[in-house]
């Protein structure tokens, strides 16, 4: 097992790397001048004090070189200074991490709490208006645009019904250990961000299901009079949870990137925001470090994807 890890972990070096590349190409070569625009109305700015910015930022280097100084500093755990704050990029990031994976968190818990029961009740319900009503709803999760659907949730529990609030993670004046109002403005964010993945996870626990109720050691499972219960929780369920493994694989990282518009629609104080305001201002420090972050997540949630395989699925333990 140690050496399959470290096997994955080597793996994973040349892939981060070309993200590395890609994402600090894609920044570089992007419109617009990063210095310009955060000096933008500065009257006394001359063009020495310009040079003095791109020498002391490196921007005056070749590409190139400016990609192999900022990867030996990365490798040292410096991602740079941002352009815009003036600190450490990784750093400021660090301090929004926590409050994306909250976000991820609640959203993955609601994927799986919700998702999974639905698949399971609409393979038994197969043909009955609930199948049917389940199935509506696997292709409303898809077809919703996120964004849309966000908006529209605050108008009816924010704006008129005043139930929940649409902004931030903790009213203005509460204290910050005022767990009732952090979940209040949790609700309608991790529901937002969560709603394609239940919709991922009923389609596929359905046709699992009803693909294991067929085949012959469940019937035989019925055939020796074991109950019902135990039926389908020991014997057809964990064998149709396998594909919803595979499905995890990477979802803590979508679910980090895929809040960059939730955080934005909500105005969540996250890594996707942050790292969205910083793109926009052309901040290459920190749009680097956000996206070498999420890749990292990445390639963690595969290589745990691979060890719970052998978990659900005896035969991998056994191989």
């Amino acid at each position: 097992m140690r050496d399959f890890i470290f096997r994955r972990l080597l793996y994973a070096i040349p892939t981060l790397i070309g993200i590395s590349i890609i994402t600090f190409a894609i920044a570089r070569l992007a419109p617009g001048d990063p210095i310009r625009l955060f000096t933008f109305g500065i009257r006394d700015f001359t063009q020495a004090d310009y040079e003095q910015l791109l020498h002391h930022y490196g921007l005056d280097k070749p590409m190139p070189l400016q990609y192999v100084d900022w990867l030996w500093n990365a490798l040292h755990g410096n991602f740079g200074e941002s352009l815009i704050y003036h600190r450490e990029s990784f750093t400021m990031l660090l301090e929004r991490v926590p409050n994306t994976l909250v976000l991820a968190a609640a959203a993955l818990l609601l994927q799986l709490f919700i998702g999974v029961p639905l698949g399971v009740i609409a393979a038994f319900k197969r043909g009955s208006w609930v199948d049917g009503a389940i199935r509506v709803f696997g292709v409303a999760g898809h077809a919703v645009p996120a964004f849309w659907l966000g908006l529209i949730l605050i108008i009816i529990f924010a704006v008129q019904l005043r139930w929940l609030p649409s902004i931030g993670m903790l009213t203005v004046g509460h204290d910050q250990w005022d767990i009732l109002d952090r979940l209040k403005h949790l609700i309608l964010p991790s529901f937002v961000l969560a709603l394609t993945g239940i919709a991922n996870y009923s389609r596929i626990l359905r046709a699992e299901t009803l693909d294991v109720l067929s085949q012959d050691f469940v019937r035989t499972a019925h055939a020796k009079g074991l109950r019902e219960r135990t039926v389908i929780f020991t014997h057809a369920l964990r064998n149709a949870l396998i594909p919803v493994v595979t499905a995890l694989g990477g979802v803590l990282a979508a679910l980090v990137g895929g809040a960059l518009v939730i955080e934005q629609v909500f105005s969540w104080p996250g890594v996707g925001q942050f790292t969205f305001q910083a793109a926009i201002a052309k901040d290459y420090p920190i749009v680097q470090a956000g996206v070498m972050f999420t890749s990292t997540l990445l390639v963690i949630s595969y290589l745990l994807r691979d060890l719970t395989y052998a978990i659900v699925d005896p035969r991998i333990k056994a191989g």
